[in-house]
C-alpha cells in the first residue's frame, strides 16, 4: 500500500506559476506522474517520471511549461508550472506505479487524494 499525499495547490492568476509536491510514504521508489481533472472533463496524463528522475514525459498541452522533478531522498515529486492559462484549471492528481509504462498510459495503480489549481483569466 502507497500513501500519496498533494500539495501546493491554489488560485493563480493567468500568467503565473504554481508548484505542486507529492509526498509519498514508504521506502519503495516508484515511477510517478501527475494527472489533472478538469471540470466536466475525464483523468488526462499531465506529466510522468521514472524511478531515477532521468526520464519524462509530458502531455502536450503542457511542454515547455511544466517540469516534473523528484526528490528520493524526501520520496517527494514535484510538478512546476509556470505560464499558467485558464485552461490548466483542475484537480491534480499525483499517481504511483511500479512500471513506468502505465503511469504515462493513464493506468498507475497508486493515487493521491488531488490538490485543486484554479487559474483565472
Amino acid at each position: 500500500q502507497v500513501q500519496l499525499v498533494e500539495s501546493g495547490g491554489g488560485l493563480v492568476q493567468a500568467g503565473g506559476s504554481l508548484r505542486l509536491s507529492c509526498a509519498a510514504s514508504g521506502r519503495r521508489t516508484f515511477s510517478m506522474g501527475w494527472f489533472r481533472q478538469a471540470p466536466g472533463k475525464e483523468r488526462e496524463f499531465v506529466a510522468g517520471v521514472g524511478r531515477s528522475g532521468v526520464i519524462t514525459d509530458y502531455a502536450d498541452s503542457v511542454k515547455g511549461r511544466f517540469t516534473i522533478s523528484r526528490d528520493n531522498a524526501k520520496n517527494t515529486v514535484y510538478l512546476q508550472m509556470n505560464s499558467l492559462k485558464p485552461e490548466d484549471t483542475a484537480v491534480y492528481y499525483c499517481a504511483a506505479d511500479a512500471a513506468y509504462i502505465r503511469v504515462v498510459n493513464g493506468g498507475p495503480e497508486y493515487w493521491g487524494q488531488g490538490t485543486q489549481v484554479t487559474v483565472s483569466s
